[in-house]
């Protein structure tokens, strides 16, 4: 088997084609909106402080992270992470933003079970992920022999674990967009002009999501196309 395969670099260049397309995508449409006020002109952190507190999630903390576009909600310590643009921002996208965060914290304090099984499976797949990542390159090096066979067949079974992780994220963040807007619109805090906005934001930070989960789909596929092949 050719060690460059041309299959395979057509896929490799597909797959960063796509996720360069909605990580430039995601970008253009945060720094839009980023620069629209919202209407209520509330910062991202006091969004999530008010709409924690009307939760009774008053114990779950709100703080800055460096970083742009990191923000995050991290359940061991009950903490929602915005980056600095959106922590001081009175924007639009901030308001988006901060309120999809809280929604993973509503989701922590419901034991919502996609979110439930995302940390419970987050260590055990990325160990098995990134074993399986060494196993693939060794494996291709080796494709000729017994031996590196079987180290394609642990690496596929990295990159089902890396698929499965997707796959479990997926609903935790549609979830997450679909709380920050119910609760936005019930709190009065989106004008009817704005709610697009806010959604378009929301749709752009969970196309990156689907784009990954594609890209492990695309990526399982083709290997056990070339692990059959192999065998021929």
């Amino acid at each position: 088997m050719p060690m460059f395969d041309p299959m395979g670099m057509l896929l490799m260049v597909g797959i960063m084609v796509m996720s360069f397309a909605a990580q430039g995508y995601l970008s253009n449409t945060y720094g839009r909106f980023s620069k629209i006020r919202n209407a209520k002109n509330v910062t991202g952190a006091e969004v999530a402080r008010d709409i924690l507190d009307s939760n009774g999630l008053g114990h779950v903390k709100v703080e800055q992270t460096p970083g742009v576009l990191s923000d995050h909600y991290d359940p061991l310590s009950k903490t929602v992470r915005l980056s600095q643009g959106n922590y001081d921002s009175p924007s639009l996208a901030a308001l988006a933003v901060a309120a999809h965060e809280v929604g993973h914290a509503i989701q922590d304090a419901k034991m919502y079970a996609p979110l439930v099984a995302r940390a419970r499976l987050a260590v055990p797949l990325g160990a098995v992920a990134n074993l399986g990542q060494m196993a693939l390159f060794a494996g291709l090096l080796f494709i000729a022999s017994g031996f590196g066979k079987t180290l394609l067949i642990i690496g596929i079974i990295g990159l089902a674990a890396t698929l499965l992780f997707h796959v479990v994220t997926l609903p935790v963040e549609f979830d997450a967009s679909k709380r920050a807007l119910a609760i936005l619109e019930g709190n009065g805090y989106l004008s009817p002009q704005e709610n697009s906005g806010a959604k378009s934001v929301l749709t752009a930070a969970a196309l990156t999501y689907v784009i990954a989960a594609v890209s492990s789909a695309l990526q399982l596929l083709y290997y056990l196309g070339f692990l059959r092949g192999s065998d021929d």
